[in-house]
């Protein structure tokens, strides 16, 4: 069985109007809520072993924020087109995994992130900032996943409402 979790980038600032889309950092409450996810993750056993992320400014500060409260040992992959990708290029990205990896993580954007769950789960989740979905998969090849395959949904969280 694999294990995937989907997470959008946690809440971005919009305070400096001459940055670039790709550029934008996270704000206050983003940086407080991707820590509070992480640590959600720690303490419920998921931290993923591989984190597969855009290279949006946001999205790599949401993973640095994340892994400020949770154990993770793990490689985190930086993949330009995972900045408003289609979902055909999750899928690509998941298919090149190691057999040996069991869990990993995607850190996106929307729509695309809310776009590849309904692929995958024949479910939609409105993604809101921070927002991960758990997606378990029976199978046992990262390869086996494409997106004639149905996943379940497993869980579905937003930081607001973490314990």
């Amino acid at each position: 069985m694999k294990s995937l979790f989907l997470m959008r980038h946690a809440k971005s600032s919009w305070k400096y109007a001459d940055l670039t889309d790709h550029q934008r950092p996270l704000n206050k409450r983003g940086k407080r809520d991707a820590l509070r996810v992480g640590q959600f993750l720690n303490d419920e056993g998921l931290v993923p072993e591989v984190i597969l992320c855009s290279t949006a400014h946001r999205a790599r500060q949401t993973v640095d924020s994340l892994l400020e409260s949770c154990f993770f040992d793990g490689e985190i992959i930086y993949h330009d087109n995972l900045y408003l990708a289609d979902v055909q290029v999750y899928s690509e990205h998941l298919q090149s995994l190691g057999d040996e990896i069991n869990s990993a993580m995607i850190v996106g954007h929307n729509p695309e992130i809310s776009q590849f769950l309904a692929e995958i789960c024949q479910a939609y989740e409105h993604f809101t900032t921070a927002a991960i979905a758990q997606v378990c998969f029976e199978v046992s090849s990262w390869k086996q996943l494409t997106l004639d395959l149905t996943g379940e949904l497993i869980n579905f969280w937003i930081p607001r409402v973490l314990p």
